[in-house]
């Protein structure tokens, strides 16, 4: 039960740096280089349409794993015996990566659907560990 709640949390954070790859290649399409390494948001407006959902994209990754991750460490703490805490734990980082690739690829409805999943599968994680608190 206990590695559930860890599996999240490290696959989580690879998808956060997962999200890294589009926008690494929407740098380089716009030509980014070492000699520019020292202002890479300078490139933002150079960027091509898909490396400026990157960017967006990699920054809201930032921001889940943020909400994500302490749900993950209160339920190894607290460890929850549900079926439903260990699916929620799952789909985060499946759901998240399809995010990833909804929101680069510019597909609004599917990227909404997996935020607004990715985001329950952690608020059913802190839901689940307060249970066990309560």
């Amino acid at each position: 039960m206990q590695i559930t709640y860890a599996w999240s949390l490290c696959l989580s954070v690879l998808v956060v740096l997962a999200s890294i790859i589009p926008l690494t290649l929407g740098r380089i399409k716009a030509g980014y280089s070492i000699e520019n390494m020292s202002a890479p948001r300078a490139l933002f407006d150079d960027l091509p349409d898909f490396g400026k959902r990157a960017v967006w994209c990699h920054q809201n990754c930032w921001e889940s794993i943020s909400l994500h991750a302490p749900a993950c460490l209160f339920c190894l703490l607290t460890l929850p015996d549900s079926n439903l805490a260990i699916f929620a734990s799952f789909i985060h980082p499946f759901m998240r990566l399809l995010y990833i690739l909804s929101y680069v690829l510019n597909f609004p409805a599917a990227r909404g659907l997996c935020w607004a999943t990715g985001l329950l599968s952690t608020i059913i994680l802190y839901k689940e560990g307060i249970s066990q608190v309560l």
